[in-house]
């Protein structure tokens, strides 16, 4: 399964801004955006003139770095997006909002998308009482996501389960932290959705 596997601080300095990749290090004097709050590489602290084809083209990147998808991906979401009814920016939200690692992470059984991907990965949650390993499926209205049983030993499980009793889930999801356990109550609406995304720019760059 293909993945980014290079410096998740990188990626926070080229677009500017904290994406939270890092989970915990992000909160802390360590994180690399508030030691260096410029673009990487030899030029990075030049100054550049952005034409609207660059404005366009960071809008895909950061969204695509936020929810952790590669290229190819987060192209055939973009595609979904246009086929379905509605504003064709807020579907593919909808659509990224609605992968398991996502969910995973805005019900707080993950300190970021990174950590949530792998856990997902690893056999940690199941979906409607069956197992699922696979980061990218969809979660539907009525799905119950809860992590396994067998995983609730895990001293990190342990952890982000008595974490996420303090978090509050999207208004799109409600979450029983005794049980660990949370469902789909409704699609996300724009409003619901706080990713730093403008995606009318994504559909722009799309067009062209």
């Amino acid at each position: 399964m293909a993945r980014y596997t290079g410096p998740h601080c990188r990626l926070c300095r080229r677009e500017g801004l904290k994406l939270y990749l890092k989970g915990d290090r992000c909160y802390t004097g360590k994180c690399a955006i508030d030691r260096r709050s410029y673009a990487p590489g030899q030029h990075g602290q030049g100054r550049k003139k952005v034409s609207e084809y660059g404005i366009q083209l960071r809008a895909k990147q950061k969204a695509r770095r936020i929810y952790g998808v590669l290229e190819k991906p987060f192209r055939n979401y973009f595609e979904h997006a246009e086929r379905q009814p509605g504003v064709t920016g807020e579907n593919l939200l909808r659509l990224l909002e609605r992968r398991l690692d996502n969910v995973v992470y805005r019900l707080g059984l993950g300190a970021s998308r990174v950590e949530a991907r792998q856990l997902v990965l690893h056999g940690h949650f199941t979906v409607n009482g069956k197992k699922v390993n696979i980061p990218s499926f969809q979660v539907r209205v009525g799905d119950e996501i809860a992590v396994r049983e067998k995983s609730k030993a895990s001293p990190r499980i342990k952890e982000l389960m008595e974490r996420s009793a303090d978090r509050t889930p999207p208004a799109w999801m409600e979450y029983d932290s005794q049980e660990a356990k949370g469902r789909v109550i409704a699609l996300p609406s724009r409003d619901q959705i706080d990713a730093p995304v403008e995606e009318h720019l994504i559909v722009e760059l799309y067009s062209r």
